[in-house]
């Protein structure tokens, strides 16, 4: 009798193969960026072992010590400009993989996601272990690690654009604020994870920092090979609804005022009546100035280009501003830097829980982007005064400036790319994620760099370039903003995520 089946298996059974499927399809995306930024973070940890105060470190027994002040640094890291240096490094990995992403969006359209993301995976696998393999074969050369970060930014490129597109072809409009709030929170635990890992070795042998981290990507791309399922059709799973029936039954498409389009990439145009509903899906990719005219897409792009150049600025130089300002040695800076992102996934949930209850993805990220503001001025005044008050700040201010980013980054993007404009042409989320990641990560290579040049000014004056950058971001969603107010306000029709922007 099925009275008598085990609680287990009765729970198991209670959901239905699609729903196993779409959980499977989460679970695997995660582990996937989760490895993605695992792999990102341990430069960040390693600079402090790279640039020391040697005056403290203990000297091995009959050493010969040259200069007092740097025997123990990491050469060509030893000089005065180690900072300058540090941003040669971030800048290399962060303008590759801003130049890389406006055009692996369109690689992710075309290719399949499942080898395009093993590929990527491995690559980067591959070059993050070279840079720790450095440290063993005894190289001091700038230019070498420049061009492993180079390469390795291109080969991160692969990895936004496609995780976003496979989530977003499995799940539907309804939750997807809560649901990719949940998942984005991928970004912060690879962060922690990454610096944990990184800091168990930074001490000892700096290398490993960056070849275990390697070692790992490497091995879910090999998983991503064996598992991934793109898209639900491809399991005979129902796919989702990216449109609510108000939505689909709209009289006027927002990338025309006159008429009914369809716009492909090969700019070819067709007209259908506005009350059917196009299901299908259209063989073309879209184009990236079609991606760029889809409503809200420039806003986004311009507001994100800000917030990541603040949640990058601290992802690259907190461990260094606590170890300089707090005096803590490298292990222990590290770990107390994941608070920052321990508090990003709370902010991510919570953006998105709240952008879903309202409908206003543009409001929700711009009230935290406003609040972020004062909460990181604070930080810099009174964020180090007791352990107490050290942890509190890292906590709010990392999901203050981690809410917006992850709200944009995911159910924005996914939202755009299944824009209700588009008429049933969902093959461009992979170009809308890109361009918008990709705009975003122009500010977060400018961030780090100007982080490194201002930092020997003082690091109150990095603290006002990040509050400046926060105040920017916000105003590029006023008009966002007011349109969501007019829904609220009964003066338009109110939609939830993207109506009429």
């Amino acid at each position: 009798m099925k009275s008598s089946l085990a609680p287990g298996i009765r729970f198991t059974t209670s959901f239905s193969r699609d729903s196993w499927y779409r959980g499977f399809i989460l679970f695997l995306t995660f582990l996937f960026y989760t490895a993605y930024h695992l792999s990102r973070k341990p430069i960040s940890i390693v600079k402090s072992e790279l640039h020391r105060n040697c005056s403290t470190v203990i000297r091995p027994a009959g050493f010969n010590v040259t200069d007092n002040a740097t025997w123990c640094d990491w050469a060509p890291f030893d000089r005065d400009n180690y900072k300058t240096l540090f941003g040669v490094l971030d800048n290399s990995f962060l303008v590759a993989y801003a130049i890389g992403m406006f055009f692996s969006g369109m690689f992710g359209e075309r290719l399949p996601l499942r080898y395009y993301l093993s590929f990527g995976m491995l690559g980067s696998g591959l070059f993050t272990c070279l840079f720790g393999l450095g440290f063993f074969w005894n190289i001091h050369s700038l230019g070498y690690y420049a061009f492993i970060q180079v390469m390795n930014g291109l080969m991160q490129t692969t990895g936004w654009p496609a995780v976003v597109a496979c989530v977003g072809n499995w799940f539907g409009k309804g939750k997807r604020g809560f649901i990719m709030g949940v998942w984005n929170s991928h970004t912060s635990v690879g962060n922690i994870l990454g610096s944990l890992i990184a800091g168990a070795f930074v001490s000892s042998a700096w290398g490993m920092s960056f070849i275990v981290p390697g070692l790992i990507i490497a091995s879910t791309g090999i998983l991503c090979f064996f598992f991934l399922v793109e898209k639900p059709e491809d399991v005979n799973c129902t796919p989702p609804q990216h449109h609510s029936e108000q939505e689909s039954s709209e009289k006027e498409p927002l990338l025309q005022n006159s008429s009914h389009v369809d716009r492909m990439g090969n700019g070819s145009i067709t007209t259908e009546p506005a009350d059917v509903v196009a299901v299908e899906e259209h063989p073309e990719a879209i184009s990236f100035c079609g991606a760029l005219s889809i409503p809200g897409v420039v806003e986004f792009s311009l507001c994100l280009l800000f917030a990541k150049l603040v949640s990058y600025t601290f992802l690259y130089w907190l461990p260094l501003y606590i170890s300089n300002v707090a005096h803590f040695e490298a292990k222990q800076a590290g770990d107390m830097s994941t608070l920052f992102d321990v508090g990003g996934i709370v902010g991510g949930i919570a953006a998105g829980l709240v952008s879903d209850y309202t409908g206003g993805r543009a409001t929700t990220c711009c009230v935290m982007l406003i609040a972020a503001a004062p909460m990181l001025f604070l930080y810099n005044y009174i964020g180090q005064r007791n352990i107490g008050t050290t942890v509190g700040m890292l906590l709010l201010c990392g999901g203050l400036v981690n809410g917006p980013y992850a709200l944009i980054t995911t159910a924005v993007s996914a939202d755009l790319g299944t824009h209700e404009s588009l008429r049933g042409n969902s093959r461009a989320l992979s170009t809308v994620t890109a361009i918008i990641d990709g705009t975003g990560s122009i500010g977060a290579a400018v961030g780090p760099l100007l982080a490194g040049l201002i930092s020997p000014t003082g690091w109150n004056n990095v603290f006002y370039m990040l509050i400046s950058a926060d105040i920017l971001a916000c105003l590029f969603l006023t008009r966002l903003v007011f349109k969501e107010a007019q829904g609220w306000c009964g003066r338009t029709p109110r939609a939830r995520g993207f109506k009429e922007i």
